[in-house]
């Protein structure tokens, strides 16, 4: 009696300070969500359209209309519960609804990078999510790296920049690498205009999931999310410890620690230690080395703190030494009869924290900020660029459920400043502030409505506005998801084509103006029993895009092209999970063209494949091991200055992975490219005369390290 007397003075209490609720056909319903004895703070409550927030006392007031309803609380790592009461017009009803703890592994994933931290399936914007599961199972082919872990998720593309140092870049749907923002937890960790040697130096160990928005993205990030992002998030606390061995049959060693735990009632901790090295490797016998051998050493602590009533904080820190070298190999020499080295060292430190504290009402407040260094020696040949790269970045926001509306409002500051030591003229200094605001409505439980915007003050470039709107409709089982939005790209000397020859033959950026983006895309997808199936219609439109034009002397400017540069694609996807057994199928089919710039009409945009083919399957035993199967088709490319042909060959690339439990060990191998499948079988790689741009190799268009086996340990301490 005594609770039910603290829950009628409550209700009492809401109803007093909610403005008059008894019009007529209105009544109010008071839920008190609990987990045992405890309130629930930050749980959804949901009738119909109707939305609110749980605050710290685990109680949230809902005005719903009269007649019978159904009221639904739910949180992550909780099983929802579901109550059916009748509403009188006029009336307070009160409820209690518990909620109890999982005790199996979720199914439901939240994201984060949408900032409203919805579960996967409640978000208007489409965004696909590499679970544990698939970080683990690449992790095994490429302990070093996530590059292959990014290009076998459909849409996505990572393509080799610079074949001499193995740098690459991610295209998203056929745009270009530059409009790829990489995040770690919502940071730009890896500077605010990723580099293309960035995916390589990034273990993907203390990944809990990788989170990708494909489109114009700026309405969320910004400038560097033109094209899309990639959000990498961490690990959380879990007390265990492990060592990954690996070795491959083309001298690449890896050596992987990890280990969290906790180390008070409220602190956790984890930590991820690496060391890597890869020797050169000639696999066609040219004197050139197809595979750059490189060390490199990585250290990233991270601290979370939780100090209920929702507030939390999150730090990382990061340091990483890397010292890479290809070109030609010993003795050997190029056309012109003299060697050619191509060398960069990397050194980068980074530092980011997140805070988040929960208000009366709900309201949530959320701060971000990062901070990161990143100096580069490079050799080219005779020619030597040493540069530093600086990125600062602070946000704040503000939260809140009202009226079935997730809204979200904050300000942002970025910096981006680059130093060159040994090439003058393309030192800069961008500082934008932002504003941006989001709402996602959900007017009924078959329709969520999302718009945000972001107004960007660049320092150099003026001010753009760039929104983003999404819908998202469930029509019996099916789930529909329509978006669309715009995004901007500030320029820099950074180029696919600039990163493989360096700046020493590039004019001064002169008189250019920011590139601009369109993109739509509708998606339709079904989940029947054991089957998910998704198909995806997209298409892009990005105006003044930057291109790389002979000057003259020698010398190379980069200027706006003269039109467009117009992409449309669909994506399918399809997957079988059951009882230990997953199959995954995808297609990819993508059209990009853009103004030529040199000849004048238009072109294809070379090196984006008109088709890609993924099948996956995987057999696991749980507690056992596991046996995958990979079988991957890339279509005819167009290909630019090569003499050797217009376009590539259609390739196609088999893998197979297999990992099995030994008491605390589990061993791995597998086996990449069995086909051996080398763009050095069709044409050499090396130049018979070096580009006026400098280069000595053509574009890479398929694989150059051909067949490689990887085997090793994973341990449990």
């Amino acid at each position: 009696m005594t609770m039910l007397r603290r829950l009628a003075f409550c209700a009492a209490a809401a109803l007093a300070s909610v403005p008059a609720a008894a019009q007529e056909g209105t009544g109010r319903v008071t839920v008190e969500v609990r987990a045992g004895a405890e309130p629930v703070a930050e749980a959804v409550v949901r009738s119909g359209a109707v939305t609110r927030t749980t605050g710290e006392d685990g109680r949230a007031v809902l005005a719903l209309p009269a007649g019978a309803r159904d009221v639904t609380a739910s949180k992550p790592g909780h099983s929802p519960a579901t109550v059916t009461l009748t509403v009188r017009a006029g009336a307070d009803t009160v409820v209690v609804l518990a909620l109890e703890e999982h005790a199996e592994e979720l199914e439901e994933i939240v994201v984060t990078s949408t900032r409203s931290g919805q579960r996967l399936e409640d978000e208007p914007t489409r965004v696909e999510v590499l679970a544990r599961e698939e970080v683990e199972e690449k992790m095994l082919m490429t302990p070093g790296d996530i590059a292959m872990m990014l290009n076998e998720t459909s849409g996505l593309r990572v393509q080799t920049t610079s074949p001499s140092l193995g740098g690459a870049s991610v295209r998203v749907q056929g745009l270009r690498g530059r409009y790829t923002q990489v995040l770690s937890d919502g940071l730009p960790l890896y500077g605010g205009q990723s580099g293309a040697l960035s995916l390589l130096q990034i273990p993907p160990m203390d990944l809990g999931q990788v989170e990708v928005i494909k489109g114009a993205a700026s309405a969320l990030y910004g400038a560097s999310a033109l094209g899309g992002v990639v959000n990498l998030v961490s690990r959380r606390p879990a007390d265990d410890r492990e060592l990954l061995l690996n070795q491959t049959t083309l001298g690449g060693s890896d050596a992987v620690g990890w280990a969290s735990g906790a180390l008070s009632e409220r602190w956790g901790y984890t930590l991820l230690a690496s060391a890597h090295r890869q020797g050169r490797n000639d696999r066609d016998d040219d004197g050139w080395a197809d595979l750059p051998g490189y060390r490199r050493g990585v250290l990233r602590p991270r601290l979370f703190w939780e100090g209920g009533e929702g507030r939390s904080l999150f730090l990382t820190m990061g340091a990483m030494g890397e010292d890479r070298e290809g070109g030609t190999i010993g003795g050997a020499t190029t056309a012109e009869g003299t060697g050619f080295r191509e060398e960069l060292t990397t050194r980068r430190l980074d530092a980011g924290a997140v805070a988040r504290l929960l208000l009366p009402g709900g309201r949530l407040v959320a701060l971000r900020g990062s901070g990161t260094a990143q100096r580069h020696g490079h050799r080219f040949g005779e020619v030597r660029e040493r540069d530093l790269h600086r990125t600062a970045f602070a946000e704040a926001a503000l939260s809140g459920t009202d009226a079935g509306h997730t809204w979200v409002v904050g300000g942002a500051f970025q910096h981006e400043g680059y130093d060159a030591r040994d090439v003058a003229g393309f030192d800069y200094t961008y500082a934008i502030p932002s504003l941006f605001a989001q709402d996602e409505y959900a007017v009924a439980d078959w329709l969520t409505l999302a718009a945000s915007g972001r107004v960007d003050r660049h320092s150099d470039y003026g001010t753009f506005f760039s929104p983003r709107f999404s819908v998202l409709l469930r029509p019996a089982e099916w789930t529909v998801r329509l978006s669309a939005g715009t995004g901007y790209h500030a320029p820099t000397p950074f180029t696919e084509e600039t990163e493989a020859v360096g700046l020493s033959r590039l004019l001064p950026l002169s008189g250019l103006e920011a590139e601009r983006a369109r993109s739509v895309s509708a998606d339709v997808g079904r989940t029947i029993g054991p089957f998910e199936l998704n198909a995806t219609v997209f298409g892009s439109r990005v105006e003044n895009a930057l291109q790389l034009r002979d000057a003259g002397a020698g010398r190379f400017a980069l200027a706006n092209a003269d039109g467009d540069v117009r992409t449309v694609g669909t994506e399918l996807l399809a997957r079988y999970h059951r009882e230990g057994i997953h199959f995954t199928a995808t297609h990819t089919w993508i059209h990009a063209t853009e103004p030529h710039p040199d000849e004048g009409g238009r072109r294809e945009v070379p090196l984006t494949p008109r088709h890609a083919v993924g099948l996956v399957g995987m057999w696991e035993a749980e507690g056992r091991g596991r046996v995958g199967l990979e079988f991957y088709y890339t279509g005819r490319q167009a290909l630019e200055d090569n003499p050797f042909r217009d376009r590539s060959e259609p390739y196609v690339s088999i893998g197979a992975l297999a990992e099995w439990r030994v008491g605390r060990a589990r061993l791995f191998v597998n086996l990449e490219n069995l086909t051996d499948t080398r763009q050095t079988r069709y044409d050499p790689l090396l130049l018979p005369a070096r580009t006026p741009e400098g280069r000595w190799t053509t574009d890479v268009w398929a694989p150059l390290e051909g067949r490689v086996v990887n085997a090793g340990v994973r341990l449990e301490l």
